[in-house]
């Protein structure tokens, strides 16, 4: 702990006091981080190797340092998670407060297991903790110089709103090296609106560039580069700006670094909200840099440094964006049969085996709407005439394959013919896939053949969707460009379940076959909404049926009538439960609880609506706060509140339900927030600390009481051992409801003003 000058490590150096705090699963790197912030001059707020984690692991620490007040971004080394749940709910509530960064070694290690399934090949450990880091709210880099560049980024720079990037240079060169670094990295060069050019070309030379990069000259001196500054600050049409300076003879660089510094500083001091500002100052000396790091200015020495870190803050942003979308525990855009799915592959399970066959499988997406081709089962080739007879009536073809339990791939035995145009095509493949079955597995159980009419599509696209079970974060959902080639495309992107349409539409967007389903010559575009709701279908199923392992549905045919799944395998077992805590067992992130929705009575006979607080719930918070008077505002915060931030309120509605709960509580008209309780629970799940809070003219009525009731309810269902609190001695009213509902009451230690109060809960 460099502020208390504590070393009990084996680093050579002490570190520097500072605002990063480092978490390290190795001893070596951490001492070799330390080593290389001393010769950048970069301080730490703590440093932690964890070792084995006998006691203390990465989560806790995250908690730690998330409520430490002199952390202003956390940097973590990680080699492998242990408790994926516990991990990824201590992270998204540290991301929700401050940048977590993360590095991780061993990307190209390969899976830890033989996939049975495209999904499961495609789902590579590396890029489902890729997926997991991204559905936490942190931002991922690739080597330890990164890594402390972004932190320092973060922790200097404003977020931006957009990632239009203006860049201001005296060097054309560099500037359009900034320019294509930018657009490599996915970000876009801002455009200079015909009134911005006006405004510049009054301020500057002629000689100017007349767009963007804003080359002002290699002869720009600071008040070349103050007058063009205050321009784009001005300029709507960027969200944050460049400024790059090449040394020249000409101009003294430290005279135009302070410039900048005090152009931006005016800026800051005139706005509520500025943009950010980042500097490249090639070839500065370590006076420049300390001038731009005084001013919380993010500095780099080269151009392709400084675009990298403008989307670092793109990134953070879009990941912040990101972590506050909340899945409910079910899509409102569908309603399953769980219950005659269920019953499929428990039945499957029960007897013993591995994979559904053909028919279990469409009953299996009948249940949950996925559209699949018409899948029939013959017992010998005359019944597999006859069922193929209405789709040749139709001037379909058909495709005949082998049906059996014990034949994993079809191919390997000749258990597929496609394009069958007549009955006695029909007949004869059928006999023959029989008789090749027999030859080549003896040992199988044929139970005949599927028939199935061939889809002609010509404008669909070939995808790829299914569910893969990790090792360390249980399933997750895959998606890309599908076929027979699709481990040599290897085309995917990956995220955890559960998902709603707007996650799964991003992850649609993070693969290149995404680019195909526009319209494109004269082929429609692909119906979006219909392959990300599928995709939303998969993760419901994955929640409510835990024995399913892998599955896989490859083609999924795409084009703008919709989709349809034509070849689908689903591998099953025994239900395993993966992580300890409440809710879903296989899940590492916890749903949206809509289950807890529900109408509280009162003391009158009337009733309330409560139901868990949403992230979207900020502006109906605020006001209900608003409307708290102010006694009972420091009655609840234990101190007077001047003002509720954006980041205030934040913390209060963007809460990580496998760690916290808050129900809040309408009035009639379903507008207004009238009371809130919530329940903070270690992270052992033992106990739960408990605040509530009511609108001031609604004391005594019974809510209070109700919403109490409530979350003790929740606590005693999560498992929870203990529900305590601090409560202030002047607090009367409290203090009675506590003893009421049996909670034992004691002065607190050191504090005779507070009590602490606990109830310890019969959870049989």
């Amino acid at each position: 702990m460099p502020r208390a000058s504590l070393n009990a490590s084996f680093a050579a150096s002490m570190p520097a006091p500072g605002h990063l705090a480092l978490v390290s699963q190795s001893g070596a790197i951490a001492a070799g981080m330390v080593d290389w912030a001393a010769r950048e001059d970069v301080g730490f707020s703590g440093i932690v190797s964890i070792g084995d984690q006998l006691d203390v692991d990465i989560a806790d620490l995250l908690d730690f340092f998330a409520l430490d007040p002199g952390t202003h971004a956390i940097l973590l080394y990680v080699e492998a998670i242990k408790d994926a749940r516990k991990f990824m709910s201590a992270a998204r509530a540290a991301a929700r407060v401050k940048p977590v960064v993360v590095l991780k070694s061993g990307r190209m290690a390969q899976g830890a297991k033989a996939a049975a399934t495209h999904t499961g090949a495609l789902a590579g450990s590396d890029d489902v903790y890729d997926a997991a880091f991204r559905r936490a709210g942190m931002l991922r880099v690739f080597d330890l110089h990164e890594l402390f560049d972004c932190a320092e980024t973060l922790g200097r720079a404003i977020q931006p709103e957009g990632k239009r990037l203006a860049i201001l240079t005296n060097g054309g060169g560099i500037g359009v090296l900034a320019v294509d670094r930018l657009v490599e990295l996915g970000g876009i060069p801002a455009e200079i609106s015909p009134s911005v050019q006006a405004q510049l070309d009054s301020a500057l030379p002629p000689t100017w560039s007349g767009d963007n990069p804003v080359d002002i000259g290699g002869d720009a001196d600071a008040a070349r580069y103050a007058a063009a500054l205050k321009v784009l600050l001005a300029d709507f049409g960027n969200d944050a700006i460049l400024v790059m300076n090449v040394q020249t003879a000409i101009a003294s660089s430290s005279d135009i670094a302070k410039s900048v510094v005090r152009v931006v500083a005016a800026d800051r001091e005139k706005r509520s909200v500025s943009k950010p500002v980042l500097a490249a100052w090639v070839g500065a000396d370590g006076d420049i840099a300390k001038t731009f790091n005084d001013a919380s200015i993010p500095s780099y020495s080269t151009e392709d440094d400084a675009a990298r870190g403008f989307m670092y803050l793109v990134h953070h942003r879009e990941v912040r964006e990101e972590l506050a979308q909340v899945p409910p525990s079910l899509p409102a855009e569908f309603v399953p049969d769980a219950a005659t799915a269920r019953k499929v592959v428990e039945d499957a399970v029960a007897a013993g085996r591995s994979w559904l066959d053909p028919i279990e499988v469409k009953r299996l997406f009948d249940a949950y709407q996925i559209p699949m081709v018409p899948t029939l089962a013959a017992a010998d080739a005359d019944q597999a005439a006859a069922l193929a007879s209405p789709f040749l009536a139709q001037r379909m073809k058909v495709v005949v394959k082998v049906l059996s339990r014990d034949i994993t791939h079809k191919s390997d035995v000749g258990g597929v013919v496609l394009n069958l145009s007549d009955a006695d095509s029909v007949r004869t493949a059928a006999g023959g896939i029989l008789a090749r079955a027999r030859a080549k597995r003896p040992d199988a159980k044929l139970a005949g053949v599927i028939v199935q009419p061939m889809i002609l599509r010509p404008n669909a696209r070939e995808l790829i969707l299914g569910i893969a079970d990790d090792p360390t974060f249980g399933p997750v959902i895959v998606f890309g460009h599908g076929g027979t080639a699709v481990e040599v495309i290897n085309d995917k992107a990956l995220a955890l379940p559960p998902l709603d349409l707007r996650l799964a539409h991003d992850l649609i967007e993070r693969t290149r076959i995404s680019r195909l389903l526009h319209a494109y010559r004269n082929v429609p575009a692909v119906n979006r909404d219909d392959v990300a709701l599928t995709l939303v279908k998969l993760a419901q199923l994955a929640a409510d049926l835990p024995q399913v392992r892998e599955l896989d549905i490859n083609p999924l045919l795409a084009d703008d009538s919709g989709v349809l799944a034509v070849d689908a395998r689903v591998a099953i077992g025994p239900t395993l439960r993966k992580f300890a805590g409440p809710g879903n067992a296989r899940f590492a992130v916890r749903p949206y609880p809509s289950e807890w929705q529900r109408h509280l009575d009162l003391k009158d006979g009337s009733q309330v609506f409560a139901r868990p607080i949403q992230p979207t719930d900020e502006p109906l918070l605020r006001e209900f706060l608003q409307n708290v008077s102010k006694h009972d505002l420091r009655l609840r915060f234990f101190g007077a509140i001047k003002e509720f931030t954006h980041p205030f309120i934040a913390r209060l509605t963007q809460i990580d339900y496998a760690r916290a709960m808050a129900f809040v509580a309408f009035d009639q008209s379903g507008k207004e927030i009238i009371g809130v309780v919530r329940l903070h629970s270690d992270s052992v799940y033992d106990n739960g600390e408990y605040a509530i809070l009511l609108k001031s003219c609604l004391k005594g009525h019974g809510l209070g009481w109700a919403l109490m009731q409530l979350i003790i309810t929740y606590a005693r269902s999560e498992g929870l051992k203990r529900i305590s609190g601090e409560v202030l001695q002047e607090n009367t009213a409290m203090l009675e409801m506590c003893r009421e509902l049996g909670f034992s009451i004691r002065t607190a230690a050191g504090d005779p003003d507070l009590c602490d109060v606990t109830l310890t809960l019969d959870t049989r």
